[in-house]
């Protein structure tokens, strides 16, 4: 059963295009990702279906109830967490929580098992000011307050964006928790490596869906070799490589370089041959399994050409 359904959304502004005709569809109780970069206009998605902003057209139906008209019912419905901090920062840990509890007529106690695991990692602070919080822990208030009233349905708008990788690991656990209690999530991130922790998940570019499905669906559509290539000297090789004919793509990943040809044409001999010739001799290259990135990567290039 859908627990959101959009189709053919569109919202400009002025001359840009936030969304263009988008479409997705987001089972109940699951666990829902959309990935995409900056401007790619996951914010602007998720702001419409919490009805704090209305489409130019197309419909979406949320937890049964249409955001632009039902909108009251709806933020019942809803717990959202948008990317800024946006508690009150001279109110205690505490009384945050006690006052959004309050907003939807219940009280810490009744629901203090859902937000157990999460909140006794700032309970100790809990007469701190919000704003003196670190990021992680800010992060771990906002999501304590989303959940207080049990929402049918969790909206989070990029919520690991800004936070050191500890925090952002630990957020990602908590997630897999809350997901126990029934609540249908459907979590923005740009951070590719933070799909595969989802059930399904759609790529986002450009105000469009460019490819929806499981983490293993989409990497299974990808057919291209992709040569992971470690070097001590990132920018020179990635510089040198972009040279190489036959080229679609060629990107750092970390500490390492992927390369994707046009063609089957190229092997591993190949490349370490034309990295000699620039100088460039403690290249190790290798056949990996494409990942998200690359997928996305490969999609982009493909709706770009089209």
């Amino acid at each position: 059963m859908a627990e959101i359904e959009i189709h053919n959304l569109c919202k400009s502004y002025g001359s840009v295009k936030a969304l263009d005709d988008l479409c997705m569809t987001v089972e109940k109780n699951g666990f829902y990702g959309l990935i995409g970069p900056d401007g790619a206009g996951k914010t602007t998605l998720m702001r419409i279906i919490t009805s704090l902003l209305v489409p130019d057209s197309g419909s979406l139906s949320v937890g049964g109830l249409d955001p632009v008209r039902d909108y009251k019912k709806l933020r019942l419905k809803l717990g959202y967490m948008p990317g800024k901090f946006s508690l009150y920062p001279d109110l205690s840990v505490e009384e945050n929580l006690r006052f959004f509890a309050g907003v939807f007529g219940t009280t810490i106690k009744e629901n203090y098992h859902l937000i157990k695991n999460i909140y006794q990692h700032i309970e100790p602070f809990k007469n701190r000011r919000a704003g003196k919080l670190s990021g992680g822990m800010k992060q771990k208030l906002a999501l304590s307050c989303a959940l207080i009233h049990k929402p049918e349905i969790l909206i989070l708008d990029e919520p690991t964006t800004g936070v050191d990788a500890v925090s952002r690991r630990e957020f990602w656990d908590m997630l897999n928790e809350i997901r126990n209690y029934g609540i249908t999530i459907l979590v923005s991130t740009p951070y590719m490596e933070e799909a595969v922790i989802c059930d399904n998940i759609s790529l986002l570019f450009a105000g469009k869906v460019v490819e929806s499905g499981t983490p293993d669906e989409i990497v299974s559509r990808y057919s291209a070799k992709v040569y992971s290539i470690k070097t001590n000297n990132i920018p020179v090789t990635l510089k040198t490589l972009r040279n190489l004919s036959g080229i679609k793509s060629v990107n750092s990943f970390g500490q390492n370089i992927h390369l994707v040809f046009s063609d089957e044409t190229h092997s591993e001999m190949d490349i370490s041959e034309f990295l000699k010739k620039y100088d460039v001799l403690d290249a190790e290259i290798s056949i990996i399994k494409a990942g998200i990135e690359d997928c996305f990567i490969d999609y982009i290039l493909r709706s770009t050409n089209q």
